[in-house]
């Protein structure tokens, strides 16, 4: 076979491997069931990128990820976690991980959890609870606007989250800072950030009604007005959580802690925030309800609402109606217990029955 026949035949094979191959990069392929998720490590090579893709079953072979690297050289691969849970062409994986399609898991925060919910729920994802806790207890992040903060509970802002395998407890929570930030700025407020959100933490805990923060905002500036004890529960259960003791419900040896954030036992708004509050609370804590109350206790129809009153006389009667509500003696022990004036020292209660009480998780 002259030489000339001989190179044609070897172009020819070439350029039919190469249409091969390249075919290859735009039929699709799954070699795995469910879904697959893939964790590119930072300053991973095109070939341990592409080992990594194979042997998740994500391509059919390594050689195929390289040969779309040689003819996209000047592309940048990103690192992070990412998702298949169809087949994809190498193309389409290649595309994905060149935008930086990573996968991202949503960090729910509801209004009221405190920093112990907040790392039960990130340990839930597969986040570290520990890491959280540690850097959520440094208040660097905020203490420019508020310097007499000694964590950063309270300015943890509600909201939910996207944030992937890599994102560090220090990254979570300068967005959640952050966010807090806004929050503010859009409140436009000039009074004292700490004891607002302070404030607006307590309200937060104690009812879930919209409509009920302004009042229950105006239970406490009252009893801060005349000297009176807030005798606020979820205080009681702050303090109780921060001693590592909280046992799901409210004892009398909680309501009886010396602790200085239970504001059964000191005068005065605790040291800081016992959870995190939403704007509505923020917004309770900053324009109060003008009213007379001094007490709240929780309907017996179990709607979450409260009775307000304002004289103690007032309040005996609404426990007892919530007592009668209840029937069983066991709901009428755990009203004086949480509802009910002690002897000597009347308290009020907002949320019965432990509703959007802390669970101590990650403790």
């Amino acid at each position: 076979m002259k030489p000339s026949r001989v190179l044609g035949a070897v172009i020819l094979l070439a350029l039919l491997a190469g249409l091969l191959g390249y075919l290859s990069l735009l039929a699709p392929y799954a070699g795995f069931s469910g879904e697959a998720l893939v964790d590119i490590p930072k300053g991973a090579g095109t070939r341990g990128i592409a080992a990594l893709l194979s042997e998740a079953g994500v391509i059919r072979h390594s050689w195929q990820f390289l040969l779309a690297r040689a003819l996209r050289p000047s592309a940048k691969l990103q690192a992070g976690e990412y998702r298949f849970e169809s087949p994809a062409s190498v193309w389409a994986v290649f595309g994905r991980i060149e935008r930086g399609d990573v996968f991202f898991h949503e960090l729910v925060v509801p209004e009221g959890h405190n920093l112990f919910d907040i790392a039960a729920s990130l340990e839930k994802l597969g986040g570290s609870s520990e890491e959280f806790l540690r850097a959520a207890g440094d208040a660097a992040l905020i203490r420019d606007l508020a310097p007499e903060a000694r964590t950063l509970e309270g300015y943890l802002f509600p909201d939910t989250y996207r944030i992937s395998r890599h994102t560090t407890a220090e990254e979570l929570c300068r967005l959640m800072t952050d966010r807090f930030r806004s929050a503010w700025t859009e409140i436009g407020a000039s009074a004292p950030v700490h004891r607002t959100v302070t404030l607006a933490s307590l309200i937060e805990k104690e009812t879930g009604i919209a409509e009920e923060r302004p009042l229950v905002a105006s239970v406490y500036g009252n009893r801060l007005r005349i000297d009176m004890k807030l005798d606020c529960d979820p205080t009681a259960i702050y303090a109780a959580l921060l001693e590592h003791r909280y046992r799901g419900t409210i004892y009398r040896s909680d309501l009886d802690s010396t602790h200085r954030y239970n504001t059964y036992q000191h005068g005065g708004l605790p040291p800081g925030p016992i959870a995190n509050p939403g704007l509505g609370s923020l917004r309770a804590a900053l324009e109060p309800a003008r009213t007379d109350y001094l007490y709240f206790v929780a309907k017996p129809d179990g709607s979450g609402a409260h009775v307000f009153s304002k004289t103690i006389e007032e309040h005996n009667q609404a426990v007892r109606r919530y007592r009668r509500g209840n029937g069983t003696r066991k709901q009428a022990n755990s009203a004086q217990r949480i509802s009910g004036p002690r002897a000597a020292q009347p308290h009020h209660r907002g949320r019965m029955g432990g509703t959007r009480r802390p669970a101590g998780a990650g403790l």
